[in-house]
């Protein structure tokens, strides 16, 4: 069973479509859009342990010019 998730960015002004466009190449993201409201880019990740999810986002998306904070909420079936 894959992890999945749902990372949402606040980036700096002006600078979410870069953002979007740039976490949109990474392996791993499904899907990367610039939003309007108190976060800037919503992505949607996957993974396959909880684990990779997380190198994922600190190693990988947080590492992009841009942006100042993320909040990682992972998918539950409940």
């Amino acid at each position: 069973m894959v992890v999945q998730a749902y990372i949402l960015i606040q980036t700096e002004v002006g600078k979410a479509a870069n953002v979007a466009s740039h976490i949109s190449q990474i392996k791993g993201v499904t899907l990367a859009e610039d939003v309007t409201g108190p976060y800037d880019v919503i992505v949607r990740a996957e993974a396959r342990t909880v684990d990779e999810l997380g190198k994922l986002v600190v190693a990988k998306i947080q590492a992009v010019e841009g942006i100042t904070r993320t909040l990682t909420c992972p998918v539950v079936h409940l």
